[in-house]
């Protein structure tokens, strides 16, 4: 596998829709960076959280999730309670080739003030909004800033397609748009 450059990214942005919408250069004009990157792209959080709550003593279970674990806020600033963790989604659609895998990492920005973004791979051929888990590591409220820099994929080229793509096996969060709650 090869890391794929910026060249590559903006063509399949710009030609095949691969990330929607597409900002060309790294934005960073008083705000936390976001945009194409040399050997990658920097994803926005959109301004949806799903902000963890257990005031209805809620069991988290991945085989039955209860949506209740949560409440819904629509904000520029989103506040996460110390030690608890929120649901976000990317401003930007991806569309991943099929013969791409998708690596997301933090921000370093958001890492050093105890504020971690994690995401699983995004497989060949999945598309949708990315759901983005932000947990707040820290024993004091935390954070997060809508339509600015959360994450940055990085894009990583198989040596060759692969046999059954995440499309091919039709799986459960394919096509997802806003905050997705876990599936079984």
């Amino acid at each position: 596998m090869s890391i794929l450059s910026d060249r590559w990214i903006r063509q399949q942005a710009v030609e095949n829709g691969m990330i929607e919408p597409f900002v060309e250069a790294q934005k960073r004009d008083g705000c936390i960076s976001y945009g194409l990157s040399s050997y990658g792209y920097d994803a926005r959080v959109a301004d949806e959280f799903k902000i963890f709550t257990n005031v209805d003593s809620a069991v988290v279970d991945p085989k039955d999730f209860a949506s209740n674990s949560f409440v819904d806020r629509k904000t520029d600033v989103c506040v996460i309670p110390p030690n608890s963790f929120a649901l976000a989604r990317t401003v930007e659609y991806f569309r991943v080739p099929r013969d791409v895998l998708v690596i997301c990492l933090g921000k370093s920005t958001y890492a050093r003030c105890g504020i971690i973004v994690n995401v699983t791979p995004l497989e060949p051929e999945w598309e949708g909004h990315v759901t983005l888990e932000f947990s707040n590591t820290t024993p004091l409220p935390a954070k997060i800033y809508a339509n600015e820099g959360a994450c940055q994929f990085l894009f990583l080229k198989g040596n060759e397609p692969c046999e059954t793509s995440y499309a091919d096996r039709a799986g459960k969060y394919m096509g997802q748009r806003g905050v997705t709650l876990p599936k079984l």
